[in-house]
């Protein structure tokens, strides 16, 4: 069985699986984002659809947590992500590999990006901002991986869920504000973490432009399209979750909606 096949029967199965770095020392980033990228035409023929983009690990607090000392991506799908109607949301944990939650910041495309753009330009293509809840999640024992294993492993994507969205037309300060929003994330009423826009690769905005322009290197046959979502990494550390619990964030910036997510078995 292929790598992308054996990661596709552990993901339908909600099972762990041995890690290409392990069964192949050679496993790179290029094989791992071919493996990606045979994954995207297996769930595609099946019937889903994308609907962006994750990127991960660009909070650089965590890089020495997880061994992972770079930026990663891939698909998100209308399988796994949604757009809120309010700011609270529910979610069944079954089916998900050593589920961990991430605040993040999300964008929204109105037109398609170019690589080398400056953040006012990049800007200029997005229709909007939200705050939303990344469910991250990894088919590898003890959340134990290479950067290449995360990528092959679906970018470790399980559930997106994004919250009010709010236009950025008329937001001359968004790059700014976004680095500097704090988010304190609490589980049933405790404050558990928190941290600043700003580390995430200098603030959400600039994420995004360092992302585009990896895009357009390492995975150009990956187009970003107009209406497409890309959700930019966890602003605190990533917490496990279990059934029964109550999860909700407090922002600075009172633009964005916090958001309340209660887990179900």
């Amino acid at each position: 069985m292929s790598v992308a096949r054996a990661l596709l029967a552990a993901y339908d199965a909600g099972a762990l699986c041995a890690r290409p770095s392990v069964r192949d020392a050679s496993f790179d980033l290029r094989a791992a984002f071919a493996v990606a990228d045979e994954l995207r035409r297996l769930r595609s023929a099946r019937g889903e659809r994308p609907l962006g983009y994750k990127i991960g690990f660009t909070n650089r607090g965590i890089w020495q947590r997880y061994g992972v000392h770079q930026p990663i991506w891939g698909p998100v799908w209308d399988s796994t992500a949604a757009l809120l109607d309010g700011a609270e949301t529910r979610i069944a944990l079954q089916g998900l590999s050593q589920p961990r939650l991430e605040p993040e910041v999300v964008f929204g495309f109105a037109r398609a990006p170019q690589a080398g753009m400056s953040l006012a330009d990049l800007q200029g293509c997005l229709e909007w901002v939200a705050h939303g809840f990344e469910i991250v999640h990894t088919h590898f024992a003890g959340w134990q991986f290479s950067a290449a294993d995360t990528v092959a492993d679906f970018a470790l994507h399980g559930r997106l869920r994004v919250g009010p969205r709010v236009p950025v037309r008329g937001w001359p300060t968004l790059a700014e504000d976004l680095a500097a929003l704090q988010v304190e994330l609490l589980c049933d009423g405790q404050t558990v973490d928190s941290g600043r826009g700003v580390v995430v690769l200098d603030g959400p905005l600039n994420a995004l432009r360092l992302w585009v322009d990896a895009m357009a290197e390492h995975t150009p046959g990956w187009t970003i399209r107009p209406g497409d979502m890309v959700t930019t990494g966890t602003i605190t550390d990533a917490w496990p979750l279990r059934p029964d619990q109550t999860w909700q964030t407090r922002l600075s910036d009172a633009r964005l909606k916090a958001l309340t997510l209660h887990t179900l078995a």
